[in-house]
């Protein structure tokens, strides 16, 4: 193993901290209102971004992260929240001319344990997530529901809004790591424990379990502070059992790109894409399969400093959101603040390969 030089080996101990939240603030189902059922899926786009797959410092690390959205939709997007909150039967045909606005402030809170022992040769790393926040929407326009030759319009609207707790999310990643190559593998999901209601136009909990399962890589040059990352999975969503609705399989990426300005300071940019690939099951018929489909991109910037013998960081990200199908679309900010175990000094990032 060569001797690194003394930034090198500053900006590799420095990454650790970024890479803890990269991971800590990997979010949970946070928007009221984003895709499949009734507008809703549970993977959030944006948890991961840059320094992703890079290893962490072994021992514990919390992640606060203060999350801020609000979205807009038309159409079918808007038109599937009136129809589930409204229980319209599937043989009554509907003409819908609506719009659906919300937003949500949350908190969310991450303790992760990262284990010093490798596990198949990586590091292994678990975590749950539990967020505590607002959440509202209101839903204006016209609504002509018909059977047979008889025919109703409705126009008007309303809104809701809940503060409570949301569903639990854990994860657990495993990273391998060679040399400027990092590679990861995770598994998360939904336990669906949190404020739901079927009747509800705002809710903190999607009401159905999901498995999230993917993988990942980060290129990472502490000698140029060049860095790279995108993370990608599948969602696949268990029947809701109040509604009968099962949501059809999501496929996503998430990435970031950064650069080190100095041993502490780090700017770049956050995107990603969310593609329903199959359709939902038990949804009206007039939504037809609601395959749901959104880009963003943002950027970012991260600060590092030690707090007393730890280390902390602060992250500021937002997204523009854009090319949106059956989904509303706007645009979303998360601050973080992580602190985790600081790496000592003169401590060289581990070099272990991959074994096959």
């Amino acid at each position: 193993m060569r001797r690194e030089t003394n930034r090198e080996g500053i900006v590799r101990r420095s990454i650790h901290v970024a890479t803890s939240v990269a991971v800590l603030t990997f979010g949970a189902y946070l928007d009221p209102v984003y895709a499949d059922e009734g507008g809703v899926s549970y993977w959030l786009p944006g948890r991961f971004s840059s320094l992703a797959a890079t290893p962490q410092v072994p021992g514990w690390s919390m992640a606060a992260v203060y999350y801020h959205t609000s979205v807009s939709a038309f159409g079918s997007a808007a038109a599937s929240r009136e129809i589930h909150v409204g229980r319209i039967p599937a043989h009554v045909n509907v003409d819908l001319n609506l719009r659906l606005n919300a937003q949500a402030d949350l908190v969310l809170l991450n303790p992760t344990y990262t284990f010093a022992t490798p596990v198949l040769g990586g590091q292994l790393a678990i975590g749950v997530t539990g967020l505590f926040g607002r959440s509202s929407a209101d839903l204006a326009g016209t609504l002509t529901a018909a059977v047979g030759p008889l025919a109703v319009t409705r126009a008007g609207a309303f809104g809701d809004s809940i503060t409570s707790v949301g569903d639990l999310y854990p994860q657990a990643t495993l990273k391998w790591n060679a040399g400027v190559h990092n590679f990861m593998t995770y598994v998360t999901g939904d336990i669906p424990v949190g404020a739901y209601s079927p009747t509800r136009l705002a809710n903190l909990g999607i009401g159905h379990a999901a498995i999230d399962a993917g993988g990942g890589y980060t290129y990472f040059n502490p000698q140029a502070g060049h860095e790279f990352s995108a993370v990608a999975g599948f969602t696949y969503n268990f029947k809701n059992p109040d509604t009968q609705y099962q949501n059809g399989i999501d496929f996503h990426v998430d990435w970031g790109a950064s650069q080190f300005l100095s041993k502490q300071l780090f700017v770049g940019l956050v995107g990603y894409a969310y593609q329903q690939i199959t359709d939902d099951f038990g949804q009206h018929p007039a939504l037809g399969g609601f395959r749901s489909r959104v880009l963003g991109v943002g950027p970012q910037i991260g600060f590092l400093f030690p707090v007393g013998d730890m280390q902390g960081y602060l992250n500021l990200k937002g997204y523009g959101e854009f090319a949106a199908e059956n989904r509303p679309a706007g645009w979303n900010t998360w601050l973080t603040f992580s602190i985790s175990p600081m790496a000592p000094a003169g401590i060289v990032t581990s070099t272990r390969r991959m074994t096959k």
